[in-house]
């Protein structure tokens, strides 16, 4: 047994267990913060049952972090019983971290100061914002930057867009002011996000089964209550040139999967 007892199998089960070590008082100092699936289930505990209902099963579990506190989140996860991935910290320095189950054959994601995937998203200085995740407005960029989205993002979103409404707040609202501004500086970002966001109100007609009517309208208006905002913020020099040149040049990056 770690430090912090033994590895869980529910993955709810286990990432409390990991939220618990950072509430200790010899681990507050540390700033970790959820991302992914797991970190939307723990936004919505009135919703949360959407990613149930649409079938939706975790893989990981991920965090959010400065590199500030590299060596303490090494000696939690170890306490906790993870393995270091260290050609993975080697590799990406500063940038991301890799820790393995042993008893699950699962792993822990931690991201340093940017998600660098189709679009780089930022969050630094927003990781104070919210306790336990990243803030909901970068949790819903998290998925609308992937260019490829599949089924499981688009749940995620759903329910997200379901349990917190639109707002210029971080806490209890998705903050249209922060997504707004990020896209107004980059039209590959801008472009992909609103895309995304058209594709999710269309897909919900495919959930009709699945999801009440009234799920349906609320998310479908909030959906439009974000388009709204973004294209009322003032677009920044470097968007306007990049317009114009539009979809002629790629926008976004491949995202290759880190396997090992």
């Amino acid at each position: 047994m770690g430090k912090y007892g033994d590895i869980l199998e529910d993955f709810y089960e286990e990432r409390t267990r990991i939220l618990d070590a950072l509430a200790l008082d010899e681990n507050k100092h540390v700033i970790m913060r959820l991302i992914g699936a797991l970190a939307f289930r723990t936004q919505c505990p009135k919703y949360g049952y959407i990613q149930d209902r649409l079938e939706r099963k975790f893989t990981d579990i991920d965090f959010a972090s400065y590199p500030r506190f590299v060596r303490d989140i090494r000696r939690i996860l170890t306490e906790s019983g993870y393995e270091e991935d260290k050609p993975v910290t080697q590799l990406f320095g500063e940038r991301r971290m890799l820790f393995h189950d042993p008893d699950f054959g699962r792993h822990i994601d931690i991201f340093f100061n940017t998600l660098d995937f189709c679009h780089v998203l930022s969050f630094v200085g927003r990781l104070e914002a919210q306790a336990l995740t990243l803030p909901l407005a970068e949790l819903l960029l998290e998925k609308m930057q992937i260019v490829q989205i599949n089924e499981k993002d688009l749940i995620d979103s759903v329910m997200l867009l379901r349990e917190h409404p639109v707002g210029d707040v971080d806490e209890g609202t998705i903050n249209a002011d922060v997504i707004a501004r990020t896209l107004a500086n980059d039209w590959g970002f801008w472009r992909t996000v609103t895309g995304n966001l058209k594709l999710l109100d269309e897909k919900l007609e495919e959930y009709q089964v699945r999801l009440q009517h009234d799920d349906r309208d609320v998310v479908h208006g909030r959906i439009h209550e974000l388009l709204e905002h973004i294209e009322r913020e003032p677009k920044s020099v470097r968007w306007k040139a990049r317009a114009r040149i539009g979809e002629r040049v790629k926008w976004y990056k491949d995202v290759e999967e880190l396997t090992r």
